[in-house]
Formats: structure tokens, C-alpha cells, sequence
């Protein structure tokens, strides 16, 4: 069986991970691995600062808390991303406006996102579908001029560039993700990037369970204290140790991955050509990292028949997204704004192929075979 995915693993993840228990003895969050992937990041990405947390979903809940959302503030986003980048902002009592999607990249569509602006809109939330860059000039325009935040989900988008930029890097803040599902793992875990030294301070505070304990830490003051709300959003170092082996072979990771989608874009390419299928779009300016590889049938019916005839060959290939509009919790908390053109039409006809690192030329070669035999049939 080809697995649509299989969490990534470079041999030494668990050499760190005994050093943490053995060597180090600092089990718990904030130990050397945290600094040090903390620190890869600020370097790499060229980040103000980066802080990991406990997931993804944690660092959206940390920007949610940092952009003072308050009960009836709308925030602005796609449908159709995953129930995480509603559920943040949901939490502090946000309504929600979706827009619709670009079906070139399926990422929001900067060109709707000023009709839905209105006097309680306060944060507008690009997602980094696949990995592939939002419109981010544009976003950041609109923003600037009607004193909004952003906040980048890239939780698909870690070593993923705009204009040279990397994702997270760009907006008033960023979320990375590390599940287990994701480009670079430590099982669960994340990072919330801030890139305004004025939330600095107490995005420390709200991730250490509301307190000063950074400041302590640091000698800037003489003992610590409960300063306001907070959670602890802390992972542990095990969980750092084990994504800091996969940090150090980044590039390896990611040439491997980027190798696979380039091999899935050409041999796929003869459908495209045909009107058969319609394969991703990577716009001028933005560098991916291929974190995913979809391509788009011409039906929901012919999606699910494609998806039977991969599983009866012996490859899982899956669908993405239902739509966040359309979900129960979507109705009840928040609106579409404008017309779905593209929302649910293509996400009824995206299908995703096996994605992941060490995906053999074999297996890869099958799935590609199989894509095409199916649609000789058709």
C-alpha cells in the first residue's frame, strides 16, 4: 500500500531526544532544543522572534489572544481551510467572514477581501494553501489602510518564500505547524512568529500561563508574577529535541519533497494538457515547498471514482477540506461574504496524491501510472 503520508523521520531524532532525557535532564518546555529550533527559525526565515508551542492550532490561539479580539470583532478569512484557523478566533468571540478562494492556488482571494471590510473587521487571516504564498502585497495593502491585522496561517508553509520572503514572516504574525502530518514534525507542536517587537513581551507572558517567568529567567526582574491571562503553550523539549534533527537536514527534506511534486507535475502534465485534470499553480514570485500535491478532477463523482480506483490498485489518495461555511459551526459563527464561486465547486473536485519525505521513485511512479490509466479508461 503507497500511504498518502508517512511522518517524516531522518535517523536522528531519537539521539536528540535520549541527550534531553539523559544528558540534558530538561524534559519540560523552554529547554535547550526549544532555543535552538527557536533560534534556526529566527535565522533561517529571517524572523523577529519565534516561539514554539504545543501545536498549530496553539499558535493561531496565542495571535487570536495578541490582536485583542473582543466579543463581535470580525475577522476576515477563507472557507475553505481546516477547522483551526476559525476555532482561534472563535475562542475570544470573534465572528467570522469567509471570502471566497483563488482556484489557481485555492488561497483567499485578495480581490474580495475589501468588499467584506467593516467597521468591526479587526484581523484578516491569509492561509498558505499547499504551501504556495497568499497574495501577500496586496493583503498587507489593505490592511495598512484600514488599520487591520494579519495573521499568516502557514502552518503548511514553513520553508515556503513570497518575493523572497518567508510565509509567517510577512503579516503582524505567523503559525507554523509541526504535526505529524507536516513538512518537519515533532509529532505535535508548532510556532507563533512575531514580527512587531511590541508583542513581544507578552506573547512570553500568555505563553507562560500568564506570567513574567522569561523576564525572570533573564534577570530583568527579581522574582515572577501572575501579569494577565495565559495558558501554557510550552512543548516539551523531547518534542523539540525530535524536530531539531529534522531541522538540521531542512534543505534534504525539502529538495526530496520538492522532487516528488516535480515528478507528479510532469508525468501528469499529459492530462492537464488533454483538459482532463487541472494540476497546481505556483505564481510568479513564490517559492513552495511542496507540501502537498493535488490535482482536480472534473466532478465530485469523477473524484470519487478516482479515489476507489487508487485504493483498489493499492494508493491512498484522499480529498481535502469541506468547506467552513457550510459546517454546522460555520453557520453558527460566522457568514459567507459575497458569491462561493469556487469554494465548493473546487474543493468537491480536489483530490491529493502520496506526499511525503523518502517517497520512492517506485511507489511515486505507480500513483502517476495509476492517475493516467484511470483516465484512459474514463
Amino acid at each position: 500500500m503507497v500511504q498518502f503520508n508517512v511522518p517524516p523521520y531522518v535517523g536522528t531524532e531519537l539521539g536528540y531526544v535520549r541527550e534531553a532525557v539523559e544528558d540534558n535532564r530538561k524534559i519540560c518546555g523552554d529547554g535547550p532544543f526549544t532555543r535552538r529550533c527557536s533560534q534556526w527559525m529566527e535565522e533561517r526565515f529571517g524572523a523577529h522572534k519565534v516561539l514554539l508551542t504545543t501545536s498549530g492550532t496553539t499558535a493561531l490561539e496565542m495571535a487570536a489572544l495578541l490582536c485583542d479580539i473582543r466579543p463581535g470583532d470580525e475577522v476576515i478569512l477563507p472557507s475553505f481551510t481546516f477547522s483551526t484557523t476559525a476555532t482561534a478566533f472563535v475562542l475570544v468571540g470573534a465572528r467570522l467572514v469567509f471570502v471566497d478562494v483563488r482556484p489557481d492556488t485555492m488561497n483567499i482571494d485578495e480581490t474580495k477581501i475589501e468588499a467584506a471590510i467593516t467597521e468591526r473587521t479587526r484581523v484578516i487571516v491569509p492561509v498558505h494553501y499547499a504551501g504556495v504564498a497568499c497574495e501577500m502585497d496586496a493583503i498587507m495593502d489593505i490592511a495598512r489602510r484600514h488599520g487591520l491585522l494579519v495573521v499568516e496561517d502557514a502552518a503548511q508553509g514553513v520553508m515556503s518564500t513570497y518575493k523572497g520572503r518567508a510565509l509567517g514572516t510577512i503579516g503582524d504574525f505567523g503559525c507554523y505547524s509541526f504535526h505529524e502530518t507536516k513538512n518537519y514534525s515533532m509529532g505535535e507542536g508548532g510556532a507563533i512568529v512575531i514580527n512587531d517587537e511590541r508583542y513581544v513581551e507578552r506573547a512570553e507572558i500568555i505563553r507562560e500561563k500568564g506570567t513574567n517567568r522569561q523576564r525572570f529567567l533573564r534577570g530583568q526582574v527579581d522574582k515572577y508574577t501572575w501579569e494577565e491571562y495565559g495558558s501554557s503553550y510550552l512543548p516539551s523539549d523531547m518534542n523539540a529535541a525530535y524536530l531539531w534533527g529534522q531541522l538540521e537536514c531542512a534543505d534534504k527534506i525539502n529538495d526530496d519533497r520538492l522532487a516528488s511534486w516535480a515528478a507528479y507535475r510532469e508525468g501528469l502534465a499529459p492530462l492537464a494538457e488533454q483538459g482532463l485534470v487541472e494540476l497546481p499553480v505556483v505564481p510568479e514570485g513564490c517559492a513552495h515547498n511542496a507540501h502537498m500535491f493535488y490535482l482536480k478532477c472534473r466532478s465530485l463523482e469523477e473524484r470519487g471514482a478516482l479515489i476507489a480506483y487508487l485504493k483498489e490498485h493499492g494508493v491512498s489518495a484522499v480529498f481535502h477540506y469541506v468547506p467552513l461555511h457550510s459546517s454546522p459551526a460555520g453557520l453558527r459563527y460566522g457568514r459567507f461574504d459575497g458569491e462561493d464561486v469556487h469554494t465548493t465547486a473546487d474543493s468537491d473536485r480536489l483530490v491529493r496524491l502520496p506526499m511525503y519525505y523518502g517517497l520512492s521513485q517506485e511507489d511515486r511512479d505507480l500513483v502517476i501510472s495509476l492517475v493516467r490509466e484511470f483516465y484512459a479508461r474514463a
